[in-house]
């Protein structure tokens, strides 16, 4: 009887050793078998962003309980290499809210800032990534023009971010180096030195590629083709909100050219109070905004999922099936797998080629021709602007990370508590 219990034993220990090396064999053959180097797309699992394949980057989405680390898109189809020669509001283009105000940008020498923050990556690299459209806040401060949020409709030391005139230039050598790209620049007005713009754009170099406010269309009709635009160099559209500009230093007020919606209530799209109706026939181009009062930079990629989607319709259906001509966000980065540049490449299909994605686009075909692909991919088509190129890289939980957004929330969810501060 010992015997066999030894034998018996012996058995089972040869059993357990030869299913742990099959077990050791499967995990191999996982990894082997697991993409890497460049090769995983997107909503594949990753451990860097060396891991998934062009145009996009390792992160996670904890709001929405995907806390491991997978390839996420990070960079727009430009519509113009896919079906150029319309007119410009033909197209649909990304625009990210207060693109200056970005998350580790240096604070002034001594002082701790205080405010909100709303993008991640420098505006070089949006606008290498796609974005087409800059929402910018100018103030007069320190003798100069910064770009800065306001704290009772001033600038201070501790919301202010930089002089504009340095984010200028970074458009301005964009636009140098790419001479058939077409950037939007949406002022948030609050400079009252005489001439203070048209002297802080000629000081950055970007008075050539002025878009003039007298060939801008005043009744509804077709803006300039992107052909004509690129060709006379005028690459460089400026809205500003306040209306006299526009006869004192020629910058177009944006309430006369662009409808606009405000607020995130699902279901609901109005128009923005200082906007025209979206029934207006005088205003040929849609901004739709698309972000929270109080940005939360964990939240944005909840945000930018299938809310986004619905809320794009939602706009759609309000603005008598105008389709926007610029999708305005925070963390525009953020998503759980093709975010905002999925959804603009929808747009961008149904408007140009009446396919459900720009991918299904074919230049000169009939529209409606569509390719026969798959569901619309969330993976980006090839960008002759450059590559992914932003720092963000979110392996673990962003819950782990110190977010300055959420100590002014709680601040201004609690007006009194402000005053301990002032």
């Amino acid at each position: 009887m010992t015997c066999f219990m030894d034998h018996r034993d012996l058995s089972r220990a040869t059993a357990t050793g030869y299913l742990f090396l099959l077990l050791l064999f499967s995990s191999f053959i996982n990894i082997w078998s697991s993409c890497s180097n460049g090769s995983c797309q997107v909503v594949d699992s990753c451990s860097h962003s060396t891991d998934c394949g062009p145009g996009l980057f390792c992160g996670n989405c904890p709001a929405l309980g995907k806390t491991q680390p997978f390839c996420i898109r990070g960079q727009a189809t430009i519509p113009t290499s896919v079906i150029g020669g319309l007119p410009f509001n033909k197209y649909s283009w990304l625009v990210t809210h207060n693109s200056f105000s970005i998350v580790g940008a240096p604070a002034l020498p001594g002082v701790q800032r205080f405010t909100f923050y709303n993008q991640e990556d420098t505006v070089t690299n949006q606008l290498k990534n796609g974005v087409r459209g800059l929402m910018l806040d100018m103030y007069d401060f320190n003798g100069d023009i910064w770009l800065c949020h306001s704290f009772r409709g001033q600038c201070f030391n501790f919301t202010a971010f930089q002089p504009a005139i340095n984010t200028l230039r970074e458009v301005e050598a964009f636009l140098s180096k790419n001479p058939s790209e077409i950037v939007t620049i949406i002022i948030e007005d609050y400079v009252h030195t005489p001439k203070g713009l048209t002297k802080l754009f000629k000081n950055a170099g970007l008075d050539k590629y002025w878009f003039p406010v007298s060939k801008m269309p005043k009744k509804g009709e077709d803006w300039p083709t992107v052909t004509e635009m690129v060709k006379a160099n005028h690459r460089l559209l400026v809205f500003t909100s306040v209306a006299s500009k526009e006869e004192e230093e020629g910058i177009a007020y944006q309430w006369k050219y662009l409808l606009e919606n405000e607020g995130v209530k699902p279901g609901s799209c109005p128009n923005r109070k200082e906007s025209q109706p979206f029934n207006s026939k005088t205003a040929s181009l849609f901004l739709m905004n698309y972000f929270p009062t109080y940005p939360v930079e964990d939240e944005a990629c909840k945000e930018h999922s299938a809310r986004l989607a619905d809320r794009i319709r939602t706009c759609y259906k309000a603005a008598g099936s105008m389709m926007p001509n610029f999708l305005a966000v925070n963390f525009y980065l953020r998503s759980d797998g093709g975010g905002v540049f999925y959804d603009l490449d929808s747009m961008s299909g149904q408007r140009l080629c009446g396919c459900n994605t720009i991918a299904a686009c074919q230049a000169g075909a009939p529209f409606g021709s569509c390719k026969n692909i798959s569901m619309p991919t969330p993976s980006p088509m090839t960008n002759s602007v450059g590559s992914f190129s932003g720092p963000v890289q979110f392996s673990t939980s962003t819950s782990t990370v110190y977010h300055p957004n959420h100590l002014m929330i709680a601040l201004f969810s609690f007006p009194w508590m402000i005053s301990l501060f002032f």
